[in-house]
């Protein structure tokens, strides 16, 4: 049977386009969301609605069953554990994507509530550990000689301070240095692990930056970029599925700037 990837956080963005990549190159792809709203934010997650379309696309696209949904919470290991079983089932795990996230902020970190804190790291770095407990496991059950792939989520905020954005900026700083360990931790394996960094991308959680930001919409940092633009979540999952092919291979422990220049 073909392995599996599984991406969090595929309801929409770039965990959505990463699905949509993963697909169209061949692979199975398990597409996991909470699908529901976090009550310690003032912000819409995506809906079963948003993660039944992603789904229902890339199964088109392909023209056969290559995706399919699971409702589960990134930071609940239990839940998260039940999800890499059953992907085992259908094929066995050969990709983690840990793409969850979360933003809130606004305010100096002193005084951000701490329900908004604890969203923040639960989700953006308690995610890509519980991850890596659940999947890590299953990648090292893949007979050898290995190809698995642990990819996560950090972002150009892990390599600057942003105002307003302490409780972010720390998380995701905090998924780099994991990963880092993580690629230490996986020698001889024959799985790697990395992380990409993207820079302001068209996404919801550039759109409440934005709104934490007083600003008119997420097309407002486009300037901050040297390329001028936003970028596409699509951009951000090319890179990701480099990550899990063969020219992969070599590169672990590294995060990955894609931010058109934001972090130089």
């Amino acid at each position: 049977m073909s392995a599996v990837a599984i991406v969090t956080g595929a309801g929409r963005g770039i965990g959505a386009a990463t699905v949509a990549a993963l697909a169209a190159e061949g692979r199975r792809v398990v597409a996991v969301d909470r699908c529901g709203d976090d009550p310690r934010l003032p912000y819409a997650m995506a809906s079963a609605a948003d993660l039944d379309a992603v789904v229902a696309a890339a199964n088109e696209a392909a023209g056969e069953e290559r995706v399919r949904a699971e409702v589960a919470d990134a930071t609940d290991t239990a839940a998260m554990a039940a999800v890499v079983a059953r992907a085992e089932e259908w094929g066995g795990v050969e990709v983690m994507v840990a793409n969850a996230g979360v933003i809130a902020g606004g305010a100096p970190a002193w005084e951000l509530s701490r329900d908004e804190e604890d969203a923040v790291v639960d989700v953006c770095l308690r995610g890509v550990m519980v991850a890596s407990r659940v999947a890590i496991p299953a990648l090292l059950r893949r007979p050898e000689p290995r190809a698995g792939r642990f990819i996560a989520t950090a972002s150009a905020a892990s390599l600057r301070g942003l105002p307003g954005l302490a409780a972010y900026c720390a998380a995701k700083a905090g998924v780099s240095g994991f990963v880092r360990a993580l690629g230490v931790d996986l020698r001889g394996t024959g799985i790697t692990a990395n992380a990409v960094a993207p820079g302001s991308t068209d996404t919801p959680i550039l759109a409440e930056s934005a709104r934490l930001y007083a600003l008119d919409g997420a097309p407002a940092f486009a300037a901050q970029q040297p390329i001028e633009r936003l970028i596409d979540p699509a951009e951000i999952a090319a890179t990701i599925v480099f990550f899990c092919g063969p020219a992969g291979a070599v590169t672990t422990g590294t995060t990955v700037s894609v931010d058109g220049g934001l972090s130089i």
